[in-house]
């Protein structure tokens, strides 16, 4: 058995999560929440598995909501947005950021378009998530500012280009990595985020208001450039070629997603080879781990985040499992070494 809280202002939209838990027998909703300083009193007091979390609320939003959770009884925490609009992104991530495992969207009425599949797609994550182990939050504030570039003309880069890949708590990974290098990264980089559908706008947007690199939703035939970043699309794959330009393509989903994580990575290598890096951040399952196998095998480096700083160890800890991490370093080292492999000669 689920026991869920739910924590949302509007007495409507209360009703239809509470429903919507009614449908499955193996949730329970044990609390229902009005405002965030409700949502922290009745976590501390009922323990719930999970708590789905509205931003908006009066006397606490669920941003501080989320802060306090975490500071104070840790526990697995969705936001659950109603509006996809940037500004309202962008508060549900920083929500993720502060400790939230995911943001996804609000679930349509009975009788909207689609709505049983998107039923059925949010009780499935639900009950996946409340089953991720969390601890209270570490800030990402012990992050540096940025990172030194290396000097292009002192050293040969050995790297050509940096691909990294989240899921479940990943936005805030990703902003605290791209926050911290510099303006002049010497290599153009490719991202592969897990988002519920919808966000990919707002987290585009969310990360570039704040990092020193060009940041973009990637398309078919972008050329790639140092210095820049590009998101795999909404139910996109993301590829690269080695000519340096961006394939983004409807294919099959992999091992159940799309965009995949292991698509990417195995695109890197073969089309960069030795001079490639692979980056692998905090996520649930495996992705990534098939196409980082491609990228060690000719040459290319692997840097894993560690238990300690993941919301979720499942991604990198299946690479370090399977035997293709160079580095397994915390999240505020990772930026410091993408620069000094970027500048590296030679291993």
């Amino acid at each position: 058995m689920t026991r869920v809280l739910v924590a949302e202002d509007s007495s409507t939209a209360r009703a239809l999560l509470v429903a919507l838990f009614a449908t499955d027998p193996e949730f329970e909703v044990v609390g229902e929440a009005r405002d965030g300083h409700e949502a922290v009193e009745l976590t501390k007091r009922l323990r719930p598995d999970i708590v789905t979390m509205d931003i908006y609320m009066p006397r606490m939003d669920g941003l501080e909501a989320t802060r306090q959770i975490m500071r104070h009884s840790p526990t697995p925490i969705v936001i659950v947005s109603a509006s996809l609009a940037s500004d309202a992104v962008a508060a549900s991530l920083k929500a993720v950021r502060a400790g939230a495992l995911m943001a996804i969207a609000k679930p349509p009425g009975v009788g909207s378009h689609g709505f049983e599949a998107v039923h059925h797609n949010f009780l499935a994550s639900i009950k996946a998530l409340a089953s991720v182990k969390v601890v209270g939050h570490r800030l990402h504030a012990r992050v540096p500012p940025y990172v030194q570039a290396p000097n292009p003309s002192a050293v040969q880069s050995r790297v050509s280009i940096a691909a990294l890949a989240a899921s479940t708590g990943g936005p805030g990974a990703l902003r605290s990595i791209l926050d911290a290098l510099p303006y002049d990264f010497p290599v153009p980089i490719v991202v592969v985020q897990h988002l519920a559908s919808g966000f990919l706008p707002g987290f585009v947007e969310w990360l570039g208001t704040s990092c020193r690199l060009r940041v973009k939703s990637a398309r078919e035939g972008d050329r790639l450039t140092p210095g820049s970043v590009y998101i795999a699309a909404e139910e996109r794959h993301l590829e690269v070629t080695s000519t340096g330009v961006v394939r983004s393509t409807s294919d099959p989903p992999v091992d159940g997603f799309r965009p995949s994580a292991s698509v990417m990575f195995e695109s890197v290598g073969r089309a960069y080879g030795a001079s490639g890096v692979g980056v692998i951040l905090t996520g649930m399952g495996r992705d990534g781990v098939a196409g980082l196998r491609r990228i060690r095998t000719l040459g290319g480096r692997i840097i894993a985040q560690d238990e300690e700083t993941c919301a979720v160890f499942g991604m990198p800890g299946a690479a370090i499992e399977a035997g293709l991490a160079d580095f397994v370093l915390p999240l505020p080292s990772i930026a410091a070494k993408l620069v000094e492999l970027v500048g590296q000669e030679s291993r």
